[in-house]
């Protein structure tokens, strides 16, 4: 009989993980209370971005489903932050939300692996081994699984404020989960609340477009998904620009006491990286305005996303804000902006395979790790969904290291560092961004992922070719060549910052018959080779601290030379190995190589690599 494993909830972490685990040969079962919702993007029409868009690279170099999906509903893409180094260049995609919903939706049902059922889970069971065995849905139902995936979102005894009004909700028009925490907590987990919020929709009659500034996306841009045909031209929608003023500024600060957030209403910490327009107002005091973004929802839609303009001021506050703006003036509301704050696990409670330490085959993902964004939860979703079917099928687990890709950069970071606000992925916290670039993601880990039985057939025939490309380009470029009397091996010349390979098409007729993806990366690869053999000599010296293994039974009280608060820190997180060990907030440098000759005391082994 085929093993069980039953999902929380159907976001976008929901959704990567339901996939894997019916890809593993397990059944998928995804509980959600509203299944026509199954992968609604309930924020932002966008996928991508700053960082995000290498965790959707990543996502579909492992089988994923979100850059495909972004790829079929594109309004527009772009490629962020071209002004600087190749590393950082950032994918990103206005969708059609409808179009991109309803795609998802019909994958996912159509997978004889995945199951749908309507209802609220609120409770879960466990044997004497202290493991997952049953779920319990709010009418009394109760369904036996093999594993649980909580991917809950910000449901979790979400609360919305909207000025001094709060209502219980998962989202706007959508009812909160009530249970589930109070049962985490009876098994022992810690649980915290934080905030997020989101902008106006704007009617899109009501705004003088004449007056707002156009953004237009890349003419010939590149897609997220390998399986994507690159010959299809993508639409290429505008977004359009407007700015803020300092009468907006006054309004706002003259309200701020009504805002839920600066009124004291919402005790729960916000996302530093993501303000609300309030919370710009106060930190950024010196600025005389702030951009922002009207971004169509859907393919000619009346209702325009707000971007910068998240708030938890009451309506009538917003309404007078914005039309302080010229463009503006007449403008109405579909729907005012909101707060929510909601329930999350701080995630030093979970292993690198995202299981809990404290109950097994319990696995969390997304939003209720304290993380913000659909691709975090994605990433998450996919990783966790990957390990409950390997564990519940008695595999080996499927770890991703920080030098390996940004997703295991993410959950390195939720499991040794102190998450008090909203995680979000930035490509800063990736001390081997020069390797980790988006278009290298299928050369790190589609391998991984055909070993698993995670992709297709045709993705890896499409993977392989590209893979031979870059080769034989790379290859090409050794051959002497002579540029302005100077001779020498074609990638020499390339070092150049000004030189492209574009120089070099009448050298090499071949160069004209090889995609864009893979002269890109066989160019950047070239340019980038010395910075990479820098950062690959600092990763194999990190390497042995890296795999040091540290057992859960270790006894750190018995090392009475470690200080007390790195003790309580140690004790608390429990790393699995010396290298997050390491990366835990207020764990001393002095105190890792005390611990570091205390497990070569006892002869702890060292992870097989």
């Amino acid at each position: 009989m085929m093993k069980k494993i039953i999902i929380a909830g159907g976001g976008h972490a929901g959704v990567e993980a339901a996939l894997a685990i019916a890809k593993l040969n397990c059944k998928a079962i995804i509980i959600t209370m509203d299944p026509t919702a199954i992968g609604r993007m309930s924020c932002n029409p966008a996928i991508g971005g700053l960082a995000k868009g290498h965790l959707v690279k990543e996502i579909d170099a492992l089988g994923g489903i979100m850059g495909y999906a972004a790829d079929l509903s594109t309004l527009q893409h772009k490629v962020l932050n071209k002004s600087k180094g190749r590393a950082v260049w950032a994918p990103r995609a206005q969708v059609d939300k409808i179009q991109y919903s309803k795609y998802i939706l019909d994958f996912v049902s159509s997978n004889k692996n995945i199951e749908i059922i309507k209802g609220e889970v609120v409770d879960f069971t466990v044997n004497h081994k202290k493991s997952i065995n049953s779920i319990i849905l709010k009418n009394g139902k109760k369904f036996n699984c093999n594993a649980l995936i909580i991917t809950s979102g910000t449901f979790l005894n979400g609360l919305i404020h909207i000025g001094n009004q709060t209502y219980p909700a998962g989202r706007m028009g959508e009812k909160p989960a009530i249970g589930l925490t109070e049962s985490l907590q009876k098994h022992g987990f810690i649980l915290g609340r934080l905030k997020t919020g989101t902008p106006p929709r704007l009617l899109s009659k009501s705004i003088n477009w004449d007056l707002t500034e156009i953004a237009s996306g890349d003419n010939s841009p590149n897609p997220f998904s390998l399986l994507t045909d690159t010959r299809k031209e993508i639409n290429n929608k505008p977004c359009h620009i407007i700015n803020t003023n300092h009468k907006l500024h006054k309004i706002l600060n003259n309200n701020l006491n009504k805002s839920a957030m600066f009124s004291g209403k919402i005790n729960a910490v916000g996302p530093r990286y993501c303000p609300s327009i309030e919370d710009k107002m106060v930190r950024f005091s010196n600025r005389n305005s702030h951009q922002l973004f009207l971004e169509p929802e859907w393919i000619n839609s009346k209702q325009i996303y707000l971007n910068g303009f998240s708030t938890s001021m009451p309506e009538s506050v917003q309404i007078e804000a914005l039309q302080s703006i010229q463009a503006l003036e007449n403008v109405e509301l579909i729907r005012p902006g909101y707060a929510i704050e909601y329930d999350y696990t701080p995630s030093s409670q979970l292993k690198s395979t995202l299981e809990s330490k404290i109950l097994k085959n319990l696995y969390l993902a997304g939003q209720i790790n304290g993380t913000s964004g659909y691709e975090e939860a994605a990433a998450q979703g996919l990783i966790a969904g990957i390990n409950a079917a390997l564990k519940i099928s008695n595999k080996p687990p499927f770890i991703l290291k920080r030098n390996e890709a940004y997703i295991g950069v993410l959950i390195d970071d939720l499991i040794t560092k102190t998450i008090n606000e909203p995680y979000r992925m930035f490509t800063s916290r990736a001390e081997y961004r020069l390797s980790l670039r988006s278009d290298t993601a299928y050369l790190r880990l589609t391998p991984k992922a055909n070993k698993l039985g995670l992709i297709s057939k045709e993705f890896y025939r499409v993977y392989s070719k590209f893979e031979k490309d870059v080769k034989k380009i790379k290859k090409e470029l050794t051959t002497p060549i002579s540029i302005h009397k100077t001779k020498g091996p074609a990638y020499q010349f390339l070092l150049n910052n000004s030189a492209s390979i574009n120089d070099f098409y009448d050298y090499f007729s071949i160069l004209k018959t090889m995609s864009k993806n893979s002269l890109f990366t066989a160019e950047t690869d070239i340019k980038y080779q010395g910075y990479v053999k820098i950062e690959n000599k600092r990763v194999n010296k990190i390497k042995s601290m890296e795999n040091q293994i540290i057992p859960d039974t270790f006894n750190y009280d018995s090392i009475t030379s470690l200080s007390n608060e790195s003790k309580q820190k140690l004790i608390q997180v429990k790393p699995e190995t010396l290298g997050q060990a390491s990366r835990i907030d207020g764990v001393r440098s002095s105190d890792i190589s005390i611990l570091c000759i205390s497990l070569k005391k006892y002869n702890v082994p060292r992870e097989t690599l």
